[in-house]
């Protein structure tokens, strides 16, 4: 049976996220809450035939009780206040905002310690695109340190992510160390207003200890391969680079344009890691 689940926030990434779950046969999409009653995303889940509320989360629960996972794609703001409210309702939350109430989850790389979670954290774009491949440089060696650059299309950061951009340029970085295993992380956001915008790309610079150039190429290719198994935009530019213990790999990353523009892959990688993460929940469910 399909894992009932609801959306909270209907502006771009709730809306992309709803055409991503509609195609997903292990999820049931029950509803979409937002706030703003003139919103595109209310009017297209209206036009699916889905039930929505305009009142937020607390209102459609009250109204249409049922939902066993939230994905909340609101702000850190909103989610304060959510999280409290699907908790007393015994409602799991996938966290798409930068609020870190629950543990910081890179699907490719830890979401298996978290499948019990109440509240998980997608951390930010920047991590679902970079540390999958820090992960897997230190599942073989050491990385003594890791710098990530990411670059994404000005048209595609919404106020939400230009107001909190310390906040995940901080969260990127902690996330290389507490989730990748380097010993030293640095993150770097950059907003390119070129037109037209360029694709999301993501610079990964490490110094590594204890491999073969051979064995960090072969590592990085692997990482790509499993998160492209869910984010199929997700891809290297050119090959790694490896010279005196630094590799240099680049990383693109195109959205599905399920709703957004296929240059937003910033925005497309964290829903679809959100999907991600809700099918394994769907598994556990199932058993």
């Amino acid at each position: 049976m399909a894992l009932p689940v609801v959306i909270i926030g209907s502006g771009n990434i709730g809306t992309d996220l709803m055409y991503k779950v509609l195609r997903n046969n292990a999820l049931d999409l029950v509803g979409v809450a937002g706030v703003d009653p003139s919103s595109d995303g209310l009017a297209r889940a209206r036009d699916l035939g889905i039930a929505t509320s305009d009142h937020g989360i607390g209102a459609f629960l009250d109204e249409q009780p049922g939902a066993a996972v939230a994905f909340d794609a609101s702000s850190a703001h909103a989610h304060a206040e959510n999280a409290p409210l699907l908790a007393a309702r015994n409602v799991r939350c996938i966290d798409l905002t930068p609020a870190a109430l629950g543990p910081a989850v890179v699907p490719e790389v830890n979401l298996d310690e978290h499948l019990d979670s109440a509240d998980t954290n997608l951390v930010t774009c920047g991590a679902q695109a970079t540390v999958p491949v820090v992960a897997a440089l230190s599942r073989v060696g050491r990385v003594r340190y890791a710098e990530v650059v990411s670059t994404v299309a000005s048209r595609s950061a919404g106020q939400g992510t230009r107001s909190n951009i310390d906040e995940f340029t901080t969260a990127t970085a902690s996330s290389l160390e507490t989730i990748g295993g380097a010993s030293e992380g640095k993150a770097i956001i950059i907003l390119n207003p070129a037109d037209p915008p360029i694709m999301m790309r993501n610079t990964v610079y490490a110094e590594i200890d204890g491999m073969s150039a051979e064995q960090a190429v072969g590592s990085v290719r692997d990482a790509v391969s499993r998160v492209a198994a869910y984010v199929p935009g997700y891809r290297l530019t050119a090959e790694p680079l490896v010279a005196n213990d630094l590799l240099t790999a680049f990383i693109e990353v195109e959205g599905a344009g399920d709703y957004l523009p296929p240059y937003a892959g910033n925005l497309d990688i964290m829903t679809s890691a959100a999907i991600r993460v809700a099918e394994r929940f769907a598994k556990g469910s199932a058993r």
